[in-house]
């Protein structure tokens, strides 16, 4: 018996081929596998022949039906046998081929199935390294979402994020063809994108084209969209954005496997937009943090250092509650050795007075000058400062004097400050009562001004914020207000800085820090 036609044989399968090889020499069976002729006057195809010269003259073949479940129906013929009838080798052997082409279809779909379970690890592990090697979101989500079309023979893809801000899904990255660039309602139902975040759900569905897409022949495509979940340590799972895959390079339908897999991918992308918004608030406090403690600096860096003031002995401090305040004084040199000195309070705290405190001294300094009165000051002030003051609601209590030691006088307005007394040298401590009620308050017809008896050299001046008494107004029976004024009468011949020493320490940190007021201290011995 020839060899078997090996050129042929290469189109069937080893297990059919090998199995062949054993019926022939076991039986000596001349055999041969076709595909029948489908239409009238052509010729069947020949898959496989042994050598036909080893046909015997007269022997009729027997002919069986094989239908591998890939490729088409096939026929085998049993054209003779040496030590067996052709019907006998048809009959044991027909089966056995069968199930050779059945082990090569098992083996083809599980070597598939592998590929695919390979491609799919890949890409989770290729997407774990990408996600923890970059804090930019928007590029790993582009490159993930070109490696999730790829491996899952997608058209084209998009990425949605939630935005807390403005309550909308944005586009946080695309491939393939451009889609709609614009963000989508949260609670608009019109989307499919929409729908998938609200359910929190996956979904499987067509996409029709649009007119000018069928007349260019375009048909429906699959659309697979996927919810992105974070699942917090403790706490709910919520929806963070949408992942879609529109349109199948092969024209089918995208399946559950399919929708499982992207679900996982999801699952890694939710704690990676989770982890970068923790990182932006994080970077955000931290830069906010920088800021306030800039603000700190330059607010301080803004009031003067009253222990080297020139024209009086003096001495302060101000410690607003948060980094920046809205407590502040100025001194002043004026002509005639005269000393301008001014304490200010702005309602509330924090940022927006500190912005309302900036603007009066940056005005006081200017007024200071012009004016010839205390009352002056003050009324250009309130003129200056109304309209910011009526729009932020706040308002300022300002306390300014002008000493002149040469008169022995000393002139004051005092617009609503509570805390400004004349300490004498017999340990009087004189009110210098308001004369007009806070700026952003007066009307046109504000302010006054008042005049009491100066001694140089002798005679204090104490001013101080609601902040330092309200910390004292616990302690024992007096209030905070007599605490204060008794501390400084007591200190009245010591040297400024050691004066405010004094008074700060009446209060402790914890006491302090348990407030919500700024707290401010000014003396001068003028």
């Amino acid at each position: 018996m020839s060899s078997p036609d090996r050129l042929a044989s290469a189109a069937l399968p080893e297990p059919v081929v090998q199995t062949i090889h054993d019926f022939e020499g076991a039986f000596g069976a001349v055999l041969r596998i076709i595909v029948p002729a489908t239409e009238p006057g052509a010729a069947d195809e020949v898959l496989y022949q042994t050598d036909p010269c080893a046909i015997e003259e007269g022997t009729e073949p027997a002919t069986s039906s094989l239908v591998p479940h890939l490729g088409p129906e096939l026929h085998l013929q049993v054209l003779g046998a040496r030590s067996a009838s052709v019907e006998a080798v048809s009959a044991a052997l027909t089966p056995a081929l069968i199930q050779g082409f059945e082990a090569t279809r098992e083996i083809q779909f599980f070597t598939y199935e592998l590929s695919e379970r390979f491609e799919e690890i890949n890409l989770l592990y290729s997407i774990s390294e990408t996600l923890g090697s970059t804090l930019d979101l928007d590029s790993g989500a582009a490159t993930i979402l070109a490696e999730v079309r790829d491996v899952m023979g997608a058209k084209r893809g998009s990425l949605w994020v939630y935005e807390t801000g403005d309550g909308a899904l944005h586009l946080t990255a695309e491939v393939g063809d451009d889609g709609r660039p614009d963000a989508l309602s949260s609670d608009d139902p019109a989307t499919i994108t929409t729908m998938v975040f609200q359910e929190g759900r996956s979904m499987i569905a067509s996409r029709q084209p649009s007119s000018a897409e069928r007349a260019a022949g375009a048909t429906a495509d699959s659309f697979l969209s996927v919810p992105i979940r974070y699942s917090p340590a403790s706490g709910g799972a919520r929806t963070v954005g949408v992942i879609n895959l529109i349109g199948r390079l092969d024209g089918g339908r995208f399946s559950a496997a399919n929708q499982k897999l992207l679900a996982a991918i999801a699952s890694q992308i939710g704690a990676a937009i989770e982890n970068n918004r923790l990182v932006q608030e994080s970077l955000s406090k931290e830069r906010m943090a920088r800021e306030m403690e800039l603000a700190h600096d330059l607010q301080m860096k803004l009031l003067p250092v009253a222990e080297r003031f020139p024209a009086a002995e003096a001495a302060a401090r101000v410690q607003p509650t948060e980094l920046v305040g809205g407590d502040f004084y100025q001194l002043f040199e004026l002509p005639g050795d005269r000393v301008g000195v001014m304490l200010g309070d702005v309602s509330l705290h924090g940022f927006p007075s500190a912005l309302i405190m900036t603007l009066t001294m940056s005005a006081a300094g200017i007024y200071a000058r012009e004016a010839e009165s205390p009352a002056a000051v003050l009324r250009k002030l309130d003129d200056a400062l109304s309209d910011e003051l009526a729009s932020t609601e706040m308002f300022l209590t300002v306390f300014y004097a002008v000493i002149d030691p040469a008169a022995g006088v000393l002139v004051y307005a005092n617009a609503g400050h509570p805390h400004a007394f004349a300490i004498r040298s017999d340990g009087e401590a004189e009110r210098l009562g308001a004369t007009d009620p806070p700026v952003g308050f007066a009307g046109p017809d504000s302010y006054d001004e008042n005049s009491v008896a100066w001694s140089s050299g002798e005679d204090l001046l104490l001013l101080f914020t609601d902040g330092l008494s309200d910390t004292l107004a616990t302690k024992g029976l007096k209030n905070g207000e007599t605490q204060v004024i008794e501390a400084a009468v007591q200190s009245r011949f010591r040297p400024a800085p050691e004066i405010i020493d004094e008074l700060f320490g009446l209060s402790s940190d914890d006491s302090w820090s348990s407030l919500a007021d700024d707290r401010t201290a000014l003396v001068v011995r003028g």
